[in-house]
């Protein structure tokens, strides 16, 4: 995981949402939210991908529900099976509600992440969670600029030991498929849980 841009990306949420929104509390007196509200930004509002079972997917089709977003790679030994499982945690916190959340895995290795790979890692964290991908590479490179999403290809020892450098964290679109929030890696199951609850709460 590149630090210097998973930061980067941080702060380029923070410009487009107009400033960070502390924990304590907001200006119209509301409890704030634990990750970064990018309420309003002008950029990631949707996207046109293919799942892990061949179906081209936008925000539209998980309308009704807390769409969750991660950019990651099947192979990744830790960032991203770490970001599963804690969704899979976030889940299990909401109780009833957990159905109300979809879990969406954007791959950037597509060339070694084949849709049989992507079912069978997801099916390793929750069955309704779904992986997916873009069809070109160029495809990609234009749904990561619009996430601003950094990735990077690092050779390996062997032509197919490399590993994938990217940005970490989680997008957060509420039940209109408004994009709303940016969870830094590592922020935690209950947090994550808490800014859910407040988004489900919403009217």
């Amino acid at each position: 995981m590149n630090k210097r841009t998973a930061l980067h990306s941080i702060a380029a949420g923070l410009l487009a949402a107009g400033g960070l929104l502390l924990a304590g509390c907001s200006d119209s007196g509301k409890p704030g939210f634990s990750a970064i509200d990018l309420t309003g930004a002008d950029y990631a509002r949707d996207f046109a991908l293919t799942d892990h079972n061949g179906q081209a997917r936008t925000l539209k089709d998980f309308q009704g529900k807390i769409v969750v977003m991660f950019f990651g790679y099947t192979q990744c030994p830790d960032v991203c099976p770490t970001s599963m499982t804690e969704l899979v945690a976030v889940k299990k916190l909401l109780g009833p509600d957990g159905e109300k959340l979809q879990g969406l895995f954007v791959t950037v290795d597509p060339a070694r992440d084949t849709p049989e790979v992507m079912k069978s890692y997801m099916s390793n964290f929750d069955p309704t969670f779904l992986a997916l991908y873009a069809p070109s590479p160029e495809q990609l490179a234009a749904v990561a600029k619009d996430y601003k999403v950094y990735y990077k290809k690092v050779d390996g020892k062997t032509p197919t030991s490399y590993t994938m450098d990217h940005s970490a964290g989680m997008y957060i679109y509420d039940t209109q498929g408004r994009l709303r929030l940016y969870s830094r890696y590592g922020s935690g199951a209950g947090a994550l849980a808490s800014d859910i609850r407040q988004l489900l709460q919403e009217k």
